[in-house]
């Protein structure tokens, strides 16, 4: 038995290939997902558990104009005939229906605690009650007269709606959000008043040009507000159905009294973002220091919306601390458009026009519906009540003709053959009250049947007549606009870009600092007090001794300034000043080629901060004397590879460029203490290839130590030997000569002095700052220096300590430290 029970087992059995089973499996269970839970109708913009609490409440008559009932009442009503899933996704659902957060036009009211903002949870459905918001009735307008499909439910004790025939345009008004298996939907919300107009307008004109359409639908409308930055990308969306927008919160910055700080106030936050996790991001960002410009958050939130205080520190710039929360946190948000719906039980990506489109066409199935399930109703009155008036013509035959019957049955017969009555009119005949039989009541059947016609005859002109179904159409997305449109929450700004690190930058006075071996570094101007001539100096740096380095350069610039990088090769590198890496007053930086893209043995023996570069020019000077000036123009825009400055002939490198103009002059100076000076026109503009002219004709084993551009007479040049002497001469006492001459004297290059490091243009409010090669930084003031002579020997600027040397100088107006402090 059990071998004859095995061979019929086998029999039966067929092998499936696993591939198939589970490609079959997949795709089942995939387009259930897809159809049945994750993805809306077009029609309708409802999801089959959001339709089936709608259809529920419907059917349970707990109407907006209906007390409230408890919201387990209808989760168990919803799970028992429609939906066999879990409660909490019942009941969740009904709780972004009923947030006014989360919908723009709420579906459900709610009463009692249906959550917030911050992410809290709402009670439990036996604590909360619920009812239809006044606007769900317009989704389910008209559902009894056979507008739209039912099939059964889950187990066949009764029906429900494939779809709802929604008056309402739900799913751009509302919106919806859904993740499927492989696919996903995104369909912000809109205002009503614009989708409406919006609907209208491609109904009178179906050939609307997407300009025209855009323009009345500019944008979505959340309900939290926000502010949308720019429309290209839901123009994008709008044409193919796949786009983006950047949102915004609405910050107002309030401007603090006497000695109080400044304060950030967010009144509208960005859709969906959770106002308790936004609080604790930022203090986790201000306790990790990402954002130091915050000293408190406050949150003045209440039931008349959202107040969220950011405290700024004094002296912050409330801007910059706005772009870094801009940047950090959810204070700007990427929200993603991907209007993607079910089309006859199938995905398909809509535009903003087919949206519509597919909106109108539901409505006109409906209305045509509607119409033709009126109509009958009217035929089927008009052939009752044409009855009526029979019976009460000859009302005394037919009252004996039914008192001879012995049944119903018998009457309904007799009167069929008697009096030429249809089945229909015969059984109203019997069932008609004797009030009927008044002579009132007679003219209120015949004017009843007036009615009746008159309402037929509308009928019929509105399944016969496109335009007049149009204009019902219309209508009814008037009365809709008229009853719950609404003022927009969104604001639509400008434009914004993807925050660059420079909007996180704060904008401070700087020291960038260059040394020979290629270090570079930034520390702020604060750093270095004031003090007096023959001063030991602050170190701003630790030695470099065992490196055989000194600093070659620096300079004063604010953080957001346009560095130019210029080579002893000969090309030009750009970056921002906030790219050079901080360092302290004492640490020796960070190596030139970590940060730019340097070839081997080329090194920056150069730097010019660069911030307006119209009509100016560039002059460079080489070790050898040649000088060249090219338009400042062509160096604005440079590559992170770097581009030619110009050309050098062999064993000659670059070692002084600046900004210059026509009227300037120029004056070059030497280590064995000459200088010539002459007009910058002199030097005709070339191209970054050129290889410039002569500047000044070096004797033997002299070269060039420096440049200045003077603008006018009105300062002094100091010029400072290695050996930490120098002095202040003024520009007048050096005559403008032509360029390729031998030059005159500067200072006296003897033992005292040593040979001249470099020379700075200087007056009575500048500072000055000297470095040794130790990297001891002094800051003087010019004024306790007077002025003297080309041939005087000059007097001590700093005490250097034994076998030091001065490596550079640097001078720079009060004026322009203040103005790198902006």
């Amino acid at each position: 038995t059990i071998m004859a029970l095995d061979s019929s087992l086998t029999n039966r059995v067929s092998p499936v290939l696993v591939e198939k089973e589970l490609k079959d499996s997949f795709l089942d269970y995939a387009m259930s997902v897809i159809i049945s839970r994750a993805i809306p109708d077009v029609r309708d913009g409802l999801k089959p558990v959001h339709r089936r609490v709608l259809y529920t409440m419907h059917k349970l008559g707990f109407h907006f104009n209906k007390p409230y009932h408890k919201s387990v009442r209808v989760v168990g009503e919803v799970l028992g005939k429609y939906h066999p899933h879990g409660d909490q996704a019942v009941y969740n659902t009904m709780v972004g229906m009923i947030q006014e957060f989360s919908k723009r036009y709420p579906l459900l009211d709610g009463q009692g605690n249906w959550g917030s903002v911050d992410g809290d949870n709402a009670a439990a459905m036996r604590y909360t009650e619920v009812r239809m918001a006044k606007i769900s009735q317009e989704i389910l307008a008209d559902i009894e007269k056979d507008t739209v499909k039912f099939v059964p439910n889950f187990d066949e004790s009764t029906i429900e709606p494939t779809v709802l025939p929604s008056k309402l345009p739900n799913l751009l008004i509302n919106g919806t959000a859904g993740i499927a298996v492989g696919m996903a939907t995104s369909i912000p919300p809109h205002n009503v008043n614009e989708i409406v107009n919006a609907l209208i307008a491609l109904l009178d004109n179906p050939e609307i040009s997407e300009e025209e359409l855009f323009a009345i639908v500019p944008a979505p409308d959340f309900p939290t507000g926000g502010i949308i930055c720019g429309r290209a990308g839901i123009v994008k969306a709008y044409k193919t159905g796949r786009g983006g927008l950047i949102l915004r919160a609405v910050v107002e910055i309030e401007e603090g009294k006497k000695n109080s700080n400044t304060n950030l106030v967010v009144t509208e936050l960005p859709y969906q973002v959770n106002k308790a996790d936004l609080i604790i991001k930022i203090a986790n960002l201000v306790k990790d220091k990402v954002i130091e410009g915050i000293t408190n958050i406050k949150d003045e939130s209440n039931k008349k919306g959202i107040r969220l205080v950011i405290e700024v520190k004094r002296g912050e710039s409330p801007d910059l601390v706005l772009n870094q929360l801009y940047k950090f946190t959810s204070l700007q948000s990427s929200v993603s458009l991907l209007m993607l719906a079910l089309k006859d039980n199938k995905p398909q990506v809509f535009s903003l026009r087919e949206l519509l489109t597919e909106f109108l066409e539901h409505r006109r199935h409906v209305v045509l519906a509607r119409t033709n399930f009126d109509l009958l109703k009217a035929k089927f009155r008009e052939h009752i009540l044409e009855g009526f008036v029979k019976a009460l013509d000859v009302i005394d035959d037919v009252i004996k003709t039914i008192k001879k019957s012995h049944t119903a049955e018998e009457a309904i017969a007799s009167l069929i053959s008697i009096f030429a009555l249809s089945e229909d009119q015969s059984k109203a005949i019997l069932e008609m009250r004797l009030q009927r039989l008044t002579g009132l009541e007679r003219e209120k059947i015949l004017n009843e049947i007036a009615d009746i016609k008159k309402a037929i005859a509308g009928y019929l002109e509105i399944l016969e007549n496109e335009e007049v179904l149009k204009s019902v159409i219309k209508d009814e997305l008037l009365d809709i606009k008229k009853d719950y449109g609404d003022e927009r929450k969104s604001q639509i700004g400008a434009p914004v870009d993807i925050l660059s690190e420079a909007d996180l930058i704060p904008e401070e006075a700087v020291v960038v600092t260059l040394t020979q071996k290629g270090y570079v570094k930034r520390v702020p101007l604060e750093v270095y007090g004031v003090q007096h001539r023959g001063g030991k100096g602050k170190m701003g740096m630790t030695s470099l001794d065992e490196f055989d380095d000194v600093i070659q350069d620096i300079f004063v610039a604010g953080t957001h300034d346009q560095l130019l990088f210029f080579t002893n090769l000969g090309r030009v590198y750009g970056c921002n000043v906030y790219e050079v890496p901080e360092g302290s007053r004492t640490s020796k930086g960070r190596a030139i080629v970590n940060v730019l893209p340097l070839t081997p043995g080329e090194s920056v023996v150069k730097l010019l901060c660069v911030n307006e570069l119209e009509d100016q020019s560039i002059v460079m000077v080489t070790r050898n004397g040649t000088v060249k000036r090219t338009d400042a123009s062509e160096f604005a825009k440079i590559r992170s590879t770097g581009i030619r400055a110009l050309n050098l002939n062999e064993e000659d490198q670059l070692v002084f460029c600046d900004i210059c103009s026509e009227t300037d002059s120029i004056v070059l100076a030497t280590a064995h203490g000459q200088g010539i000076r002459f007009l910058a026109k002199e030097v005709r503009q070339m191209g970054r290839h050129a290889a410039g002219v002569i500047g000044i004709r070096l004797k033997n084993k002299d070269f060039v130590v420096g440049m200045v551009v003077i603008k006018d007479d009105s300062q002094d040049i100091m010029f400072v030997t290695e050996y930490g002497y120098g002095k202040r001469v003024s520009c007048t006492d050096f005559r403008v000569a032509h360029r390729a001459g031998m030059g005159v004297r500067t200072i006296p290059t003897n033992k005292r002095n040593g040979e001249v490091v470099g020379l700075a243009l200087v007056s009575n409010d500048s500072s000055v700052l000297l470095i040794d090669q130790s990297g001891k930084i002094i800051r003087l003031m010019p004024e306790e220096i007077r002025t003297m002579g080309r041939q005087a020997q000059g007097v001590r600027l700093i005490r250097l300590d034994d076998d030091q040397k001065v490596g550079a100088v640097f001078a720079f107006t009060e004026e322009t430290e203040d103005e790198s402090a902006k």
